[in-house]
């Protein structure tokens, strides 16, 4: 048996450090053993941390790695043991990121976007989403068709691509934009065009016409669909499928409500869909709608687009998805479940809601789990540092960079196939939003001065997204049980294995990796988040 070892040392002290202890650890790998289809693997180490690291490669001989020497935990990845197969990570294509990028020179927009799809030069985003007519962040309300179209022959997504006139809200009246025309539609195309590019769309309506409903406090805002418009509401939803494949964009999925449960309390556009009202409009209209006009084949879900029910909280995600599920006349038309992260972070002891997760996984087993939105309150004296310190907002008190590693993680330990953010890119205040409900985002831009800012989250994201690619499956992995460490791991069409482990604690922490018979040693920072990449050479 021939063993081999490799080391790669520094002696560098952290701060705060005991410099006895001060021993930086970047990777050392053993191989000891016959040769195996991992025989000639090696490890990249990236690592975005409180501490400032952002998707930093710390393996690389030549980084200098700030670490004190801590606890040692074994970790044995089963590359040969498959689980669920992933469809991307990725954020959302909202007016209001249009918008920003609309504020900015031709070159810089391309950058941003470069930074944000390409695989090799950028974070790789690989699923993401859209609205269909106006949401919250729009910079007003719109639709598709005029007051009244009950035929919809004045049908047209003109809205997502006639740009903008700087009169939209008081937010955005006064900016100078550099591109009027761009928007919507522009931008997604924009996004195919970056070299490598490779994502896929879900698309989803926070509104119908507010002509089409009931109960509403306010423009589009609140109510109810009536149900004399569920076969028109079906069209027209159908209708947007086929206008975007006309421009050129075939979405891969649709959902047909976000957040159906506020039709009460909602201050931006939103509609009820009950369950049990949800099941009959997916069943008797929405479903035939897009069988009738080429969109959905019930015998192969995969095969155009996939219709993902629910689309709201975790929290109540199985009671609302039970009555579609149990009717086989509505399940043959849900490719599956989409869901959001709101008030996961409200309680650490309820976060996460592994057990609601593992509960549908189990009882639907046939049926796909993505999760389609999170956001989180813009600090916008500290965009940064807010992530990585305590916050409050909506959701209660929390760390977002903890809560958004730990939400993806356990996640993707419970079956959850795909993970997309809120708005892609949004303001240094986190405008436009004409509702005052600023958020955060991957991307920031100053409309005024051009500066972009890349958040935590982005860097974060990318952990997942440039390493976990389409098609690739959560493998098997076994570890110790240590307070403050999460971890997951995936193996790619190409063989590649990703690992990513996220070190909450204050306290640095050494990873034993074994891999077949391979053993990597990597030291992790406290507050960090690593993605170890395994590949042959």
């Amino acid at each position: 048996m021939m063993c081999r070892r490799l080391h790669r040392i520094s002696q560098l002290t952290f701060p705060g450090a005991v410099p006895a202890l001060a021993l930086v650890l970047a990777l050392v790998f053993v191989n000891c053993g016959p040769n195996g289809p991992y025989a000639d693997y090696v490890a990249d180490v990236y690592q975005t941390s409180q501490a400032g690291d952002n998707l930093k490669l710390i393996s690389d001989p030549e980084t200098e790695i700030l670490v004190a020497a801590g606890k040692k935990v074994a970790l044995q990845l089963i590359p040969d043991t498959l689980y669920q197969k992933y469809y991307g990570f990725g954020a959302s294509f909202t007016e209001s990121s249009a918008w920003n990028l609309a504020a900015i020179p031709a070159d810089l927009r391309h950058e941003v976007l470069t930074r944000l799809f390409s695989p090799t030069e950028g974070a790789g985003f690989t699923l993401t989403r859209t609205h269909i007519n106006s949401s919250d962040y729009s910079n007003n309300h719109y639709t598709y068709v005029t007051e009244g179209d009950e035929d919809l022959s004045t049908f047209s997504v003109h809205e997502d691509m006639k740009g903008f006139t700087g009169d939209e809200n008081d937010q955005v009246r006064g900016i100078e934009l550099e591109e009027p025309g761009y928007d919507i539609i522009p931008m997604i195309l924009e996004a195919s065009d970056i070299p490598g590019a490779d994502f896929n769309i879900i698309a989803s309506p926070w509104s119908p016409p507010s002509w089409m409903k009931t109960g509403e406090t306010a423009e589009m805002t609140n109510g109810t669909l009536l149900p004399q418009y569920y076969g028109l509401w079906a069209q027209y939803l159908s209708k947007y499928v086929s206008a975007y494949a006309e421009q050129g964009i075939k979405l891969w999925g649709l959902t047909p409500q976000n957040e159906p449960l506020h039709a009460h309390d909602a201050r931006w556009d939103s509609n009820g869909l009950t369950p049990e009202e949800g099941r009959v409009f997916l069943r008797d209209y929405l479903g035939p709608q897009l069988v009738a006009d080429g969109h959905l084949n019930p015998d192969d879900l995969d095969d155009g687009v996939r219709v993902l029910i629910y689309d709201h909280n975790k929290s109540t995600l199985n009671d609302y998805v039970t009555p579609t599920y149990q009717d086989p006349e509505a399940s043959k038309y849900a490719w599956g479940t989409a869901f959001h992260w709101y008030a996961n972070s409200e309680l650490e002891a309820h976060n996460w809601y592994g057990e609601a997760l593992e509960e549908l996984r189990v009882n639907w087993p046939d049926k796909g789990m993505i999760h389609t939105e999170s956001s989180i309150d813009i600090d916008a004296d500290d965009p940064i540092g807010q992530y990585w310190r305590e916050s409050t907002d909506y959701a209660g008190t929390f760390v977002p960079f903890d809560t958004y590693a730990y939400d993806i993680i356990s996640d993707l330990n419970h079956g959850v196939q795909g993970y997309i953010e809120w708005c892609i890119i949004l303001s240094n205040q986190g405008q436009p939003n004409p509702y005052d409900n600023f958020n955060s985002a991957p991307v920031l831009i100053n409309p005024v001065t051009d500066e972009v800012i890349y958040t935590p989250l982005y860097y974060l994201l990318s952990h997942f997204s440039k390493f976990i690619r389409p098609n690739a499956h959560r493998i098997g992995l076994e570890g110790e049980d240590v307070e403050g460490l999460i971890y997951t791991a995936a193996k790619n069409t190409d063989g590649s294995i990703a690992l990513v482990v996220y070190n909450k604690s204050e306290e640095a922490r050494e990873l034993s990796i074994t891999l077949e018979a391979n053993t990597y040693e990597v030291q992790m920072a406290p507050r960090a988040l690593q993605t170890i990449h395994f590949h042959s050479k």
